[in-house]
């Protein structure tokens, strides 16, 4: 499985972006999927996570602010992103699991496929 993820850029916070995931190879044998950020200096964070059966998960940094969701396949994922905050500049990367059928995945170890990241850069 190969995921590319597009949509980042720079916008002024109050805006919104969509980030896109792209996923190609054995996309059947994908389940659970997320999205994470890192910002320089900081931890990997979840901020949002569906299951296969379409159960989604936000901290509360994003919760109502961003949107988890699923193309009509399993190739497509998105990040509607609104309101947003210059502390949500960050690399925001896509993360896909073959394992978990059921529950939303929220331990990145448990993730099995990554992307490289598109850059979001929120200005004040």
């Amino acid at each position: 499985v190969q995921l590319v993820e597009s949509g980042g850029g720079l916008v002024q916070a109050g805006g919104s972006l969509r980030l896109s995931c792209a996923a190609s190879g054995s996309i059947f044998s994908i389940t659970a999927m997320g999205w994470y950020r890192q910002a320089p200096g900081k931890e990997r964070e979840l901020v949002a996570a569906i299951s296969d059966g379409g159960s989604t998960y936000y901290p509360d940094s994003v919760e109502g602010r961003f949107t988890i969701s699923r193309g009509n396949t399993k190739n497509t994922l998105y990040l509607q992103m609104r309101s947003l905050k210059p502390e949500d500049t960050a690399m925001y990367y896509c993360a896909a699991s073959v394992a978990y059928t059921i529950v939303v995945v929220t331990n990145p170890n448990e993730y099995d496929y990554w992307g490289q990241g598109t850059q979001v850069t929120v200005s004040s």
